[in-house]
């Protein structure tokens, strides 16, 4: 089990995967994230990043656990 640093780590580790995941993602479908405030960006666009982020997910933890 991890200790209290090394869970801190892993926790900001996780963080920079996921924020680096979401501007991929938003990338790939042409959506222009950028770091700070998008709040010009619309509801649907949001949700476009978010569920492909999610789509993307599932499939690698069931590539993982075949």
């Amino acid at each position: 089990t991890l200790k209290g640093g090394e869970k801190n780590m892993a926790k900001n580790d996780s963080k920079a995967a996921l924020e680096n995941m979401k501007f991929e993602v938003a990338n790939s479908l042409g959506v222009n994230l950028k770091k700070g405030y998008n709040g010009d960006i619309s509801s649907k666009d949001n949700g476009r990043v978010g569920g492909e982020m999610v789509r993307r997910m599932v499939e690698q933890y069931e590539q993982n656990n075949k």
